[in-house]
């Protein structure tokens, strides 16, 4: 599933090709994602851009009349495209814009979504997320609040979204090699000083992924097509078995919360 880098990168992509235009029109050829994309996202007509924004895993376009909500899923990405392109296989939703061009999802699983934000509502989804990691808003105060009384995997934790939103299986597994920490590590047993370096590493790895153009997943690509080129400098995921960077010891791969996880027994506890 694409991390909040991909994420953050498919905005910037279409950032620059959605401001100043209008939407004129939507057009769906499979309802059917995640779930049923609404009507007021079909009826869309003639309404201007406001702002292209993320929260979250989310992408939010911003009209006058409240803001379309995309989520990419398990394998989904968007291209701007000209209207007049023909639609491939699992090209499922077209948001025809004034200049001529159209942002596409295509999405092979369907496990995105399209959906609709009314102004002054907030969307279930997003009403209940925790701080962004790359503002102020995240901080070793906030984090040691979390982590006081729970006694999950500090990986688990960390990959809560209502403690903090966006940090995926790639980059915790990452963010807890760089700070030191056992992703099995009962989050109450970190001490002050792991947070506060794990607060950091977060916000650098996350920054770094985007700079590089987001985490080479097999179902993931940029915008205009090219792939991230931040999957060679991942230092623990999918590294199993192999030499850790640090010490040269074999990396141990267990699963935590169904999800594949990589450290060093002894550079991480």
């Amino acid at each position: 599933m694409p991390e909040l880098p991909e994420v953050e990168v498919s905005r910037l992509g279409i950032s620059p090709h959605l401001q100043h235009q209008t939407v004129v029109k939507v057009i769906a050829r499979q309802r059917q994602l995640r779930w049923w994309i609404p009507d007021e996202v079909i009826t869309l007509t003639q309404q201007p851009i406001l702002a292209i924004s993320r929260r979250a895993k989310y992408l939010l376009l911003t009209l006058p009349t409240g803001s379309i909500i995309i989520h990419l899923g398990m394998s989904g990405h968007l291209k701007v495209v000209p209207t007049t392109l023909p639609a491939e296989k699992h090209d499922h939703i077209d948001i025809v814009l004034s200049n001529g061009m159209s942002l596409r999802l295509n999405d092979t699983r369907r496990f995105g979504a399209v959906l609709w934000q009314a102004n002054e509502q907030e969307h279930p989804l997003l009403a209940l997320l925790g701080p962004e990691p790359l503002t102020e808003a995240f901080t070793v105060d906030t984090l040691v609040q979390a982590c006081a009384k729970r006694s999950a995997a500090m990986k688990l934790v960390l990959m809560d979204n209502k403690v903090v939103v966006g940090v995926g299986n790639i980059y915790a597994n990452e963010a807890l090699f760089k700070a030191g920490i056992a992703p099995q590590k009962p989050a109450n047993q970190v001490s002050f000083a792991q947070l506060s370096l794990l607060t950091t590493v977060v916000k650098e790895t996350l920054a770094a992924a985007i700079v590089q153009g987001g985490t080479t997943l097999r179902d993931f690509s940029q915008v205009d097509g090219k792939p991230g080129y931040f999957k060679q400098e991942l230092l623990v995921y999918g590294r199993g078995g192999l030499p850790c960077v640090s010490c040269a010891q074999p990396l141990q791969e267990i699963r935590l919360g169904q999800r594949s996880t990589v450290f060093c027994r002894h550079c991480q506890c």
